[in-house]
């Protein structure tokens, strides 16, 4: 595919265009991983199904370090491209890849050295700590190929390719879930398997990934002296990708510490959590989407200078998270009892009305991060990224908060409120801010430019 310029052409279309393979890609990711659990624990067994679910978190707070970088290069990648600077694109491409190679070794190291400690200090139970620390060390090996292949999809995205990457994530993702099938399912492997059908997995996309740029994107490749940081560069990639790395770890603390007000209340109550979380990922996923787009797209127009631009885009990219939240609100209010149905054998009865009453809420409070994540995703293109992260710790405090306050009395209805008021006042500070800021840049002179928002 060749490079897109969002600078110019129709707006609306090339949002559209940039949104659905990661909409698309995504979804086919959390299909994926809720398949690969399925097959841990009906072919190995509910010890290495704990195990694995045991290690994930750790593994987890790896991907947002390197996708928080990534995410930071791929912004200023998206601005370079933007003012045509070839020069400055490949500075970062190779400023983020030679640090990344020496970040990646650095932390696969640490991480196979300290996995036992760190399982033993979120206590794992005995019985499944040495599988847990066994499948944490071999991910810990992929971690080189998962920042390789991030940063070569952040390369990709930002010149407006976000097909390319989307293809060999899904490409990777079947050939683990076919090689989880073959040597777990019928061969009779165990949970080093698992674990080495991941690291296989994650080495394939990174391959394709770098491939397919020596072949068919010019723009992006780099030549052996090429292959060096530019350290002003690496302080603005770092000052992105931290704060970014911050921002998305609240979300995964937030619901560590929600958790806990929900466990007291019953297994019952656990069990529906679980599953309308599972809905709920669903539904955010493609407005989280719809927001890279918008984050790209304004990158590039900002780095061109296309003032009036970026406002239309911001725009539109409204518009579409609104159209979405539409479709999204009209699918879980009418489908939300066989949703539930998904997750319970008959004769649970009591979780899926527990269900159904949370999803009834939170198909009309979707509303809510259809507009939080479309004002995050152009504060990103922009590079201001301190104030995504106080707007999400903004929107997971007090959703945390107000869980504990309301659950006890309303149940899990009290859960959807705690998040509607999280998004609420996560509103109430972006919007204000978001016109100050542009007012601040120029972007906005006098009341005609306000009513073209």
């Amino acid at each position: 595919m060749a490079t897109v310029r969002m600078t110019e052409g129709n707006i609306l279309q090339h949002l559209l265009v940039y949104a659905i393979p990661l909409i698309l890609g995504n979804l086919f990711q959390l299909t994926y991983n809720a398949v690969d659990s399925i097959i841990v624990g009906r072919f190995i067994g509910k010890n290495a199904l704990a195990a694995v679910g045991t290690a994930t978190p750790v593994m987890n707070i790896v991907i947002l370090g390197i996708s928080g970088v990534c995410i930071g290069a791929g912004v200023l990648m998206s601005e370079f491209f933007g003012a045509k600077n070839e020069a400055m694109l490949k500075k970062e491409i190779a400023t983020t890849t030679v640090f990344g190679f020496f970040f990646s070794v650095v932390v696969a190291a640490l991480g196979i050295v300290a996995a036992k400690p760190l399982l033993q200090a979120l206590s794992v139970p005995d019985e499944i700590l040495d599988q847990a620390t066994v499948y944490l060390r071999i991910t810990f090996l992929g971690t080189p190929f998962t920042y390789f292949y991030n940063a070569v999809a952040a390369a990709l995205k930002s010149v407006g390719d976000s097909k390319t990457p989307l293809k060999f994530l899904a490409f990777s993702a079947v050939l683990n879930a076919v090689l989880d099938l073959i040597f777990i399912g019928g061969l009779g492997f165990g949970i080093v398997c698992s674990a080495t059908t991941t690291v296989i997995a994650e080495a394939t996309s990174a391959l394709l990934c770098i491939v397919y740029v020596y072949r068919n994107i010019p723009l992006l490749q780099l030549k052996k002296d090429e292959l060096r940081i530019d350290r002003p560069l690496l302080r603005k990639t770092l000052q992105y990708g931290s704060i970014t790395a911050l921002q998305q770890s609240c979300q995964p603390v937030g619901k560590l510490l929600i958790q806990g007000a929900i466990n007291p209340m019953g297994v019952d109550m656990i069990a529906a959590f679980n599953a309308v979380n599972r809905v709920d990922d669903y539904a955010f996923t493609p407005q989280q989407s719809i927001a890279q787009g918008i984050t790209t797209f304004v990158a590039q127009n900002n780095g061109a200078k296309q003032q009036e631009r970026i406002v239309q885009g911001f725009r539109r990219g409204l518009l579409v998270e609104f159209g979405y939240w539409v479709l999204i609100c009209s699918v879980v209010a009418t489908l939300k009892t066989p949703l539930m149905g998904l997750f319970v054998t008959a004769g649970n009865q009591r979780i899926i009305e527990l269900g159904t009453d949370y999803l009834s809420l939170m198909a009309v409070f979707y509303l809510f991060p259809s507009f939080t994540n479309g004002i995050q995703g152009f504060f990103r293109g922009m590079g201001n990224m301190s104030v995504t992260l106080l707007g999400t710790a903004i929107q997971t405090g007090l959703r945390v908060i107000f869980v504990y306050l309301l659950t006890p009395q309303w149940g899990i209805a009290g859960a959807a409120y705690a998040c509607a008021i999280g998004w609420s006042v996560m509103l109430l500070v972006e919007v204000p801010y978001y016109f100050w800021y542009m007012k601040r840049q120029k972007y906005i002179r006098g009341k005609a430019a306000v009513q073209r928002l």
